[in-house]
């Protein structure tokens, strides 16, 4: 696992979420039937190397939602991203294959935002603005580009039109070149076409399946 542990982090996986399984995940027990379909996911993640007993070959994209935060949305996608580097990496030394430097990719939207915001406010100093937009245009590339993408929080109604373009090219670039992506949001799937361009949103779904998260928001309780 330390191979796979090393790639949580090249992943840019948070660290509070770099050791979240979905055995041990703190939203499991409860949220047992998104467990349940979770696990029944993961288990497609083979199909990276070809195709399954049944000859399935693609691995779909997977949409987390629940209108309240702090349900286990974000949890759930890391342990996912992190189940996906796991196959990965003990797949490819089971065939004898050189495991990829980057599998997988954590894009935090709000912080990829945040960049945004930094190096295109007014009069931000050079030492800001530049490290921020350096970060900025790295994940861009890096989410486009990824096999496996969580793209968390991806319901920004308060982006500008330049920012939100940006998002628009990321996921345009993984659903034109069928990669998977785990999308999380406050917003249901069915009302996607309200923050993003109405084809766009229509690609999305007709490409993933959802998870609706129930209850209240947990944080805090850990």
């Amino acid at each position: 696992m330390n191979g796979a542990g090393g790639r949580s982090g090249s992943a840019n996986v948070p660290n509070a979420y770099r050791l979240i399984t979905l055995e041990n995940s703190p939203a499991r027990a409860g949220q047992p039937e998104v467990y349940a379909l979770a696990e029944q996911y993961a288990a497609t993640f083979t199909r990276q190397f070809g195709p399954d007993s049944e000859g399935r070959t693609q691995v779909k994209s997977l949409y987390l939602y629940s209108r309240e935060p702090g349900t286990g949305k974000t949890t759930t996608a890391a342990a996912l991203l992190n189940a996906y580097l796991t196959v990965h990496y003990i797949g490819s030394v089971q065939r004898g294959l050189q495991p990829l430097e980057r599998p997988a990719f954590f894009l935090d939207v709000n912080e990829w935002q945040t960049d945004y915001n930094a190096f295109n406010r007014p009069r931000v100093p050079d030492e800001i603005a530049e490290p921020a937009a350096a970060r900025y245009y790295n994940a861009q590339r890096r989410a486009m580009v990824a096999p496996f993408l969580v793209a968390d929080d991806i319901g920004v109604r308060d982006a500008s039109e330049a920012f939100r373009a940006d998002l628009h090219t990321v996921i345009n670039a993984r659903v034109a070149g069928g990669l998977p992506t785990v999308y999380t949001s406050n917003i249901p799937l069915a009302e996607l076409g309200q923050v993003f361009d109405r084809r766009l949103a229509d690609r999305v779904r007709d490409l993933c399946g959802e998870l609706t998260f129930k209850g209240e928001s947990k944080r805090g309780m850990r």
